[in-house]
């Protein structure tokens, strides 16, 4: 066979791990549309092109883009036969970008194609990988799940690949593994033989705030933080009054999500999940939100109950906390509704979400500006008529409380000049310096509130009324204190999802 181009452009989503849970019983269904095992040698280079040596001939294929969502777009470059003409070898020179060397003969065949390419302190890697690949065909779009063994290390991987784009996303969304992120061949290989961490990430996009985690699995089967953050977005502004995320919104959501993904692919996360909480949950438009992300980012959010919410931050708890002796109660107040989990050491008994939240509180009594103890104590008699459901309980033995209000009122009692999440994490907040924040809070707008040492700016507007409802959890559950926790639904989150993996 001649030298020359095979196959055409494709759009190609790709994976590794140890095992794919149930999209590899969903592979399991479907009719094997051919199986392979065969040795190759990948050669690699920094910033180089895919070059693949099998079956006694080479194959280039070169990545032409990247889209927002992490599919790579592949086309071929040479396919030829062994030996290589000079013109060929040159080719794959120019392929992996490294400096050429003197061509003094007629043809090459793969061991001299090796020596010359792969040398002591050069850029040419080469991989001894060995495969046993399944295809199958899903969505239209061409399957295949493969045992790798790459250098004596052994892993394995799941793609789908198209011309056809979109198929590739609903092939994708068929087997489940969204969440995923897409990696080339190549860099999969560097990192496997590299010895790259398990790390992973989670968004929690509420109401007010989108908070992102990176974290990295230890030996140990912990998890050490990498990333912990989060930006002020206001995704329910106005939500409200007119039942749907704006424009604005969502704009500035949308912006501060796309940089969290880029961060997460940058620091080689193997996958990201991200959530929606009380503002998704109740917008008439949360659909058209969802596709218009995943669009930007290549993120699907999943829209979780609020009992799921509270369930979640519970495991959280559990994780990065003492568990007391007794009954614990669990609170997690964002921008759009609290969550209450009451349970005894790992066992939940009773987990429950209400529309309580410091958005919609901000912007029924005019909060994010000064007024009077008036409005203050009507404002503090709603939050507990809509809190209700806690008054009359026995007071539990132990109240943790989480979310920015929590963490923020916190970082003011230890007037922190940049946040510090492990002083934050088990602080003790007690109601009487929930109090005095209150009233700081009430006799000042959110222009003078942002001169406050500890206060995150961005929640100015509406940390009077997070501060009013931490309280009336504390009256309506008769605590004088409560414990804090750094650690919330994104955390959980991570535990959750990956927590199980062995990858």
């Amino acid at each position: 066979m001649g030298e020359g181009a095979v196959n055409r452009p494709r759009w190609e989503w790709r994976t590794f791990g140890a095992r794919f849970g149930a999209a590899e019983q969903l592979v399991a269904t479907l009719t094997p549309t051919g199986t392979h095992d065969s040795p190759e040698l990948y050669l690699i280079s920094p910033e180089g092109e895919t070059v693949t040596l099998h079956d006694g001939h080479l194959d280039i294929t070169a990545l032409r883009e990247v889209d927002a969502r992490g599919l790579h777009r592949w086309e071929p470059v040479l396919h030829a036969e062994f030996p290589l003409t000079p013109q060929a070898v040159a080719t794959v020179v120019e392929s992996l970008r490294t400096p050429m060397p003197e061509l003094t003969h007629d043809s090459y065949s793969l061991d001299e194609l090796v020596r010359i390419l792969v040398v002591p302190g050069g850029a040419v890697r080469a991989v001894k990988v060995h495969k046993r690949q399944v295809r199958f065909t899903i969505e239209g779009c061409t399957g295949e799940l493969s045992d790798v063994v790459a250098d004596g290390v052994a892993t394995r991987t799941l793609a789908v690949a198209s011309e056809d784009k979109g198929a590739v996303l609903s092939a994708v969304h068929a087997l489940g593994v969204a969440e995923r992120v897409s990696i080339s061949y190549p860099d999969a290989l560097d990192r496997l033989l590299d010895g790259d961490p398990a790390r992973y990430a989670s968004i929690d996009v509420g109401t007010n705030s989108v908070k992102f985690h990176i974290g990295e699995r230890t030996s140990e089967g912990g998890w050490r933080p990498i990333v912990d953050r989060s930006d002020v977005t206001q995704l329910g502004e106005g939500l409200a009054g007119s039942g749907v995320i704006g424009a604005a919104a969502l704009e500035r959501t949308t912006r501060a999500l796309t940089g969290m993904v880029e961060e997460a692919r940058s620091r080689r996360v193997r996958a990201i999940a991200a959530v929606g909480t009380a503002g998704m949950r109740i917008a008439a438009n949360s659909a058209e939100v969802i596709a218009s992300i995943e669009a930007a980012t290549g993120v699907t959010i999943a829209v979780i109950t609020g009992e799921e919410e509270s369930r979640i931050a519970y495991l959280a708890v559990l994780a990065g906390l003492p568990a007391p002796d007794g009954t614990l109660c669990v609170f997690d107040t964002g921008g759009g509704s609290s969550q209450f989990t009451f349970g005894v050491g790992a066992t939940v008994d009773e987990r429950w979400n209400v529309d309580v939240g410091a958005v919609r509180f901000t912007e029924r009594f005019g909060l994010a500006e000064a007024v009077s103890a008036e409005t203050l104590h009507t404002a503090l008699d709603a939050i507990a008529a809509d809190l209700a459901r806690l008054a009359g309980r026995p007071a539990p033995k132990a109240l943790v409380g989480m979310g920015g209000a929590v963490t923020n009122l916190t970082a003011v009692m230890l007037a922190l000049e940049s946040y510090d999440a492990d002083r934050i994490q088990g602080a003790v907040l007690t109601r009487a310096e929930v109090a005095r924040q209150i009233e700081v809070y009430r006799s000042t707008d959110a222009h003078g509130r942002r001169s406050v040492a500890g206060l995150q700016p961005q929640r100015a507007e509406v940390i009077l009324a997070g501060a009013c409802v931490v309280a009336t959890v504390m009256d309506l559950l008769g605590q004088e204190s409560l414990t804090v926790s750094d650690r919330g639904l994104r955390h959980g989150l991570l535990v959750e999802k990956f927590g199980a993996l062995d990858d």
